[in-house]
């Protein structure tokens, strides 16, 4: 009979790298102190996913059969929006966030919503108890539901549960507190984050339920435990946005089911999260004339167009360094729009302060926004305020040229829907053909953007 044969490595809780001995610095990526001892066992009757002994066989792909699988929809149509178009079922779905951004509160409504559709749903709670729960639920209205709860850090038991009851949905919450016996280190580390995760998966592909598992994220605002857990999943989603700020964005990163990059908008109330039918006009201003340094632009969030404000303020310095300060935008993407503005638009404000950020807390990625960013510099410092009712899209090469964006058909049409009466747009942009209800001004170069903005006051 062959022996179980035990082995020691280190894991590096950053990057995932395994090294035989241990070392105070990770070669890998360079991080201190994340090494983590972990036990490997090679047992002889070990094979298959999660120690099962499966059997399997090759096949041809045309000979499978594909099923039509209906989704389910969660009730909320935001989240099914950044689900794809609902819960697709079997997946395996990773929701990550700060404390106190609304994880929990997003199962415990989706849960409850899908319960009183005669969904059988389980809720599986490592972190508060069941007096603590029921106090949740009464606050957002939901202590009627007939969701069942459990609460339980031991997987084994877990899935007992699971397979006794068989719920078409099972929450896990976290994924950080649950743990297997046979398995060494607290919940939480590597090891366990990973086997946990492992039978998770074995368990949803082959009796069909959905999973959801909800993650704690690191100082970085990444999903704390190794990456090769967002790997393991079918969808990971991320909630941003300031805890103390009423509105939530979740944001998909992986979604084999739909589109990756999707988001969902949803306002934090006292019954808890509800969905913004209308996200374009939660992230513009409300007053009526348009301020200096406000800009208005449109961004693709997946496969929804998004119309937000860029605030810019340009003032005086007191320090010997000028402070360059940006919220919900890359830093250096900043650095680089003030140098296009000094060297190609006369823009003077290297002794300035300069502080750039998205209203409403959203964060944006899209180059095809910089020459809005760089026209918010430059009504701020200027002082001149944009046209009523306009829109500026572009992308800024470093040769100071405005460059054309991906689908601007669609951001065209996204503020055609809302009432703008005037575009600013890159010169080689195709126009749409139902545009000539608009005003569309193309621009070449950012210097022509910048005498554009000051034409506009004549």
């Amino acid at each position: 009979m062959a022996k179980n044969k035990t082995t020691i490595e280190y894991v590096c809780k950053e990057c995932s790298s395994t090294f035989s001995k241990w070392s105070g610095k990770c070669s890998a990526c360079g991080a201190w102190s994340t090494l983590e001892e972990r036990i490997i066992e090679d047992k002889a009757n070990k094979r298959g996913l999660g120690g099962q002994d499966l059997e399997s066989s090759s096949q041809t792909l045309k000979s499978i059969q594909s099923q039509e699988n209906q989704r389910l929809s969660t009730g909320n149509s935001e989240f099914d929006r950044t689900l794809g178009g609902g819960l697709a079922p079997g997946s395996l779905i990773l929701i990550g966030g700060d404390p106190g951004i609304g994880k929990s509160t997003l199962v415990l409504q989706t849960l409850a919503t899908m319960s009183a559709a005669n969904v059988k749903t389980l809720y599986v709670s490592g972190e508060e108890s069941a007096v603590q729960v029921k106090i949740r639920s009464e606050r957002l209205e939901l202590s009627g539901s007939d969701m069942l709860l459990m609460c339980e850090t031991n997987l084994e038991k877990v899935l007992a549960e699971a397979k006794r009851i068989q719920p078409e949905i099972l929450v896990i919450d976290s994924i950080q507190t649950v743990y297997k016996t046979e398995l060494p280190g607290t919940p939480g580390s590597v090891t366990q984050l990973r086997e946990c995760t492992l039978e998770l998966m074995v368990y949803a592909k082959n009796t069909g339920c959905i999973t959801i598992l909800v993650g704690h994220v690191t100082k970085d605002g990444q999903i704390a435990g190794p990456r090769i857990l967002e790997h393991m999943v079918d969808t990971v989603a991320y909630f941003e946005g300031d805890r103390n700020h009423q509105y939530r964005v979740l944001r998909t990163i992986k979604n084999r089911f739909g589109a990756t990059d999707e988001i969902g908008v949803f306002e934090m109330t006292s019954r808890g999260l509800e969905a913004v039918e209308n996200p374009s006009k939660v992230f513009l201003q409300n007053s009526e004339e348009p301020l200096p340094g406000s800009v208005i632009s449109c961004t693709l969030e997946g496969t929804r167009a998004l119309l937000f404000e860029t605030q810019a303020l340009v003032s005086q310095t007191n320090y010997a360094v000028p402070q360059r300060v940006a919220a919900g935008i890359d830093p250096k993407r900043l650095t680089i729009i003030l140098a296009l503005l000094e060297k190609f638009a006369s823009i003077r404000i290297g002794s300035s302060d300069v502080f750039a950020s998205i209203a409403g807390g959203l964060k944006v990625n899209d180059a095809g926004t910089d020459l809005a960013l760089a026209l918010a510099i430059a009504s701020n410092l200027l002082s001149i305020p944009m046209p009523k009712q306009s829109l500026v899209i572009g992308e800024l090469g470093l040769s100071g040229e405005v460059r054309s964006v991906n689908l601007l058909e669609w951001r065209i049409k996204e503020a055609m829907r809302l009432g703008f009466g005037e575009i600013l747009i890159p010169a080689s942009g195709k126009i749409p053909k139902i545009s000539n209800e608009i005003k569309i001004t193309k621009v070449a170069k950012i210097q022509e953007a910048v005498d554009w903005l000051k034409n506009s006051v004549n």
